[in-house]
């Protein structure tokens, strides 16, 4: 059995980290501003289980992701007027996500 701590769940519950790009900033622009949002906010406090696990998967998302290939999913809907979110999380260790569009 796997460390829940480990996978990134909370209380039992997968953790997702949602990303909403706009064309004035892409999803890697969002995921490398906000886990510099929990680095810093996790130095300013002791430390909270949330933003613990939100970290990990962040980090592998911005070592791993083809950015390119991301931006090349979202922006035509984003052009359009329509929105794009990016749900993270991390299965098996490695970090996924899904595109949602919505008008």
């Amino acid at each position: 059995m796997k460390d829940e701590k480990e996978v990134g769940y909370i209380n039992n519950k997968q953790l997702h980290i949602e990303l909403e790009p706009v064309l004035e900033a892409c999803v890697s622009t969002l995921a490398k501003i906000r886990y510099n949002q929990v680095a810093s906010e996790l130095l300013q406090r002791s430390k909270k289980e949330e933003l613990t696990r939100e970290i990990r998967p962040l980090r592998l998302f911005l070592e791993t992701a083809d950015f390119n290939k991301l931006r090349g999913e979202s922006e035509p809907h984003l052009v359009e007027g329509r929105k794009a979110k990016f749900r993270l999380h991390l299965e098996e260790g490695k970090p996924e996500y899904e595109m949602k569009v919505t008008e």
